[in-house]
């Protein structure tokens, strides 16, 4: 029997899938030192994108063979650090595709269209009456859709534009088989591209890949979609560009030092921004809990999982 500890409560109950294991913690949300003090004599771990597993914790737990992230992203997961201990790394692919594609549109559609502007108008009893020139927005048919990064969550959000007619080109380390956008350079798409979406996961050369000069490069009009990781985008750059006028809106799931979002960007009406629930459907979190514990479960059964995470 091994102890495994699990850092935050999830969608569904993981002790089943690690039956014959003590499962501790999961009850409640753990702090840093918590999460420092608790795997001291822990085997497996299962922990969230926000939990930092770098060189610090693994000093603090000797014992541990695996870490479960409830995630598909692992910039959260010091790898090198793990390889070197011998810690193996599982993280939650294929399941959150469809949830975050859908959700991308959701952003881009309630920016284009001013859903939120338009809910708060009816809700406070400000609304008047249907006026023609009331809250005008983007239209989306014949206009071009720029995806940076067309991974799995990529070439989904761009089947899923196909059905709103517009015209999909996308910025890629190499181009895609079998899609039908076209592949340009990141200074093509910001500039030919009407609404911009972030796909591409973060790394030392993504980190601030759209700063001030790319949103200068990009139309006026145009509206970025950020679903991937926050520093992505520089945030202060981004909230620049929205006060000046240089783009026409933003549509937020993400943050460079999430929970902390900048008033800036909470008090600016062209930017729609929501608390990181991209994957939040309850089939998907539940597919992602059972990911993260079957890979510790598959690690501490001496198996590799399917989802083990290469160095």
């Amino acid at each position: 029997m091994a102890r495994v500890l699990v850092t935050s409560p999830l969608s569904i109950d993981i002790r089943p899938i690690l039956a014959g294991h003590e499962v501790i913690g999961g009850a409640t949300r753990l702090d840093r030192a918590a999460l420092l003090a608790g795997v001291a004599d822990v085997e497996g771990l299962v922990c969230l994108l926000t939990d930092r597993i770098d060189a610090e914790l693994l000093a603090r737990a000797p014992r541990l063979r695996v870490v479960g992230n409830h995630a598909v992203g692992v910039d959260n997961v010091d790898l090198a650090a793990c390889a070197a201990r011998g810690v193996k790394v599982g993280n939650t692919p294929n399941v959150l595709t469809e949830a975050t594609a859908d959700l991308t549109l959701a952003l881009l559609l309630a920016v284009a269209r001013r859903v939120v502007e338009s809910d708060t108008l009816v809700r406070s009893g400000g609304w008047t009456g249907w006026e023609p020139g009331q809250l005008l927005g983007a239209d989306l048919a014949g206009r071009t859709l720029g995806i940076i990064g067309m991974g799995r969550i990529g070439r989904a959000v761009a089947r899923r534009a196909a059905a709103f007619d517009l015209n999909v080109v996308y910025a890629n380390p190499r181009p895609v088989d079998g899609s039908d956008a076209i592949h340009v350079t990141l200074e093509q798409l910001l500039a030919e591209s009407d609404f911009v979406s972030i796909h591409c996961p973060l790394s030392a050369s993504t980190r601030g890949l759209i700063g001030a000069h790319q949103l200068a490069a990009m139309k006026p009009t145009a509206i970025l979609v950020n679903t991937a990781r926050g520093p992505i985008v520089d945030e202060n750059a981004l909230i620049a560009a929205l006060a000046a006028g240089t783009i026409g809106g933003a549509g937020l799931d993400v943050y460079a030092e999430e929970p902390r979002v900048p008033e800036a960007l909470r008090r600016d009406p062209r930017a729609v921004v929501l608390p990181h629930i991209g994957s939040a459907t309850r089939g998907t979190r539940a597919r992602m809990a059972t990911l993260a514990a079957e890979a510790v479960r598959d690690v501490l059964a001496g198996r590799e999982p399917p989802n083990l995470v290469r160095t």
